[in-house]
């Protein structure tokens, strides 16, 4: 039988609801269940994959080609469940498979409308494809009382009616701000927002209470009185140095106790948590640090590069180092001229991006990494900037550059107008639709058995997921070779580079795909651990 556990969230955004789903999850899969988790965003776009990552963060994608909201990206690094298209649904997707019917007459002729036909749908949506999961935790985005939010608290409203008290359930998070004037926590927004959630006609059953520090008990039951919950039920959400530690504070505040009463399972193993104890050790006391120089164009948000970042926290933890990361405005690089920026960092990375803004600090910092035998990561567009660069400065090919940029003399990168998934087709045009018409989830990579990410992966076929129009252009790789890029790293039909490397270089690897994506902190990536294994290498010499 699946359950179900519904978490809203009140008062503020960017609470961390994603967090707790995924911290949970992670919890209750430690107790030996089968967790599956969703997303419901309200918001009109399809998907986020057009948006600007200073809206909306990174877009996450999934092994099957969808472009999600970046909380999947926690779901799957907390669990290591992958996630699935059907995991991600916004508004504007349900809206355009509503009206796609509605013009074909599949409703009979009735008046389509919010209630039922949306709210239907999102229930359609949370109860597809759960398989045998004991748990599903469905996270709807925003806050409540959003106008553009309420089909969806209406939807798990019902869907509480239908399932039944022993099979749905509803965790709301709030906030418990600190007043220093006052001294004192105060109550009142959580107590507002669960006012506002049962006036939809939700009863929370358990509250998580964000705070930055701990929360009497006089307050805890002061909240309990007023929001009709239980006092063991208020559970302190608080501030950690890492994320990871989050499922272990959760279990020792009593959440999931409270979620398998709440269900009537109170009779079942303590989890194992283990692998989050030694995560946590390896975080709070690592042996030594390396300093990363990220390159991007989208700085000024980390949200923007969260499984990135994330990734480089997983190599620190499979080398017992903590890694400083250094964001650097691609632009700032390229406008400034100096190599102040880079002065002490033990590694590069130049992650990916779309548009010709601060390239040339990117294609720069490729330079200075080859020029200085400084480990360096290029992911997607960084691994396009590397060939550039390679052209122009060691292929004798000044005119270099990418045809996403403009004409120029020598387009080492391209737009691939066809390529193979699945045994079929896929074609692509530069006039058709942005949204989704790029080579998108995962692909084949044949790797050649004597290069150096052979040695880093162990095995001459891997799988990583894609997002990008636009490939290094194979015409070039015998003037490239000469000059000291080879592409060990193939699609299977040998015609899309998805890797380089630079064999007379410490660490110099490139790739087409986002590695970053696949990441956990219980398995990190092989191509981060190994590019902080080699970070550490280089401090060393310094």
């Amino acid at each position: 039988m699946t359950r179900y556990i519904f978490i809203t969230g009140g008062v503020v955004s960017s609470l961390g609801k994603g967090l707790a789903s995924a911290a949970l999850g992670a919890v209750l899969q430690a107790r030996g269940f089968k967790v599956r988790l969703r997303k419901l965003d309200p918001y009109l776009n399809v998907d986020p994959g057009t948006m600007n990552p200073y809206q909306h963060g990174e877009v996450y994608v999934t092994d099957d080609g969808a472009e999600t909201d970046l909380d999947l990206g926690h779901y799957e690094r907390f669990t290591g469940v992958a996630a699935r298209q059907s995991d991600n649904v916004t508004s504007g997707r349900l809206y355009q498979r509503i009206i796609a019917r509605e013009r074909k007459g599949e409703y009979l002729g009735a008046t389509v409308q919010v209630i039922p036909h949306v709210t239907d749908a999102i229930k359609g949506f949370v109860r597809a494809d759960v398989e045998d999961r004991d748990f599903v935790l469905c996270e709807i985005g925003g806050t409540v009382g959003d106008i553009e939010g309420l089909p969806f608290v209406e939807a798990i409203r019902q869907l509480g009616n239908e399932l039944g008290r022993d099979r749905a359930l509803f965790v709301h998070l709030t906030l418990l701000p600190y007043i220093p004037s006052a001294g004192e926590l105060k109550t009142k927004p959580t107590q507002h927002s669960v006012k506002e959630l049962r006036g939809i006609g939700i009863q929370p059953d358990i509250l998580l209470c964000r705070c930055d520090r701990e929360i009497p008990a006089n307050e805890r039951s002061k909240i309990a009185l007023f929001c009709n919950v239980r006092d063991e039920a208020v559970i302190p959400a608080l501030d950690v140095d890492s994320i990871y530690e989050v499922p272990l504070r959760y279990h020792q505040a009593g959440l999931d106790r409270q979620i398998l009463r709440a269900f009537g399972m109170s009779e079942t193993p303590e989890p194992d948590l283990r692998v989050w104890e030694d995560i946590a050790t390896r975080l709070t006391a690592p042996e030594g640090e390396v300093k990363i120089a990220v390159i991007g164009k989208y700085t000024g948000l980390k949200d923007a590069y969260k499984s990135l970042d994330e990734a480089l926290v997983h190599g620190g933890i499979a080398n017992r180092v903590d890694v400083d990361v250094e964001w650097i405005e691609s632009e700032t690089f390229a406008r400034d001229g100096d190599l102040h920026h880079l002065e002490g960092v033990n590694g590069i990375l130049v992650p990916g991006g779309f548009g010709e803004r601060g390239i040339e600090g990117k294609i720069a910092a490729a330079g200075i990494a080859r020029d200085r035998r400084i480990p360096y990561f290029g992911i997607c567009l960084g691994m396009q900037m590397a060939v550039i660069e390679t052209a122009r400065n060691m292929a004798g090919l000044p005119g270099a550059g990418s045809s996403e940029f403009g004409e120029c003399e020598d387009p080492v990168i391209g737009l691939m107008t066809e390529w193979e998934k699945d045994g079929r087709t896929e074609y692509r045009d530069e006039t058709g639709d942005v949204g989704g018409t790029m080579r998108l989830g995962a692909y084949d990579c044949v790797i050649s058995p004597t290069s150096k990410v052979f040695g880093i992966y162990g095995r001459e076929r891997i799988s990583e997921r894609h997002r990008h129009r636009y490939e290094v252009n194979l015409a070039y790789e015998n003037v490239l070779a000469k000059a000291g890029i080879v592409f060990p790293g193939k699609s299977p039909d040998g015609l899309l580079p998805e890797i380089l490397e630079v064999p007379n270089h410490p660490w110099f690897i490139g790739v087409q795909f986002h590695p970053e994506l696949k990441s956990k902190p219980f398995d990190p990536h092989p191509l981060f651990a190994s590019f902080i294994k080699a970070a550490v290498a280089q401090s060393r010499l310094v």
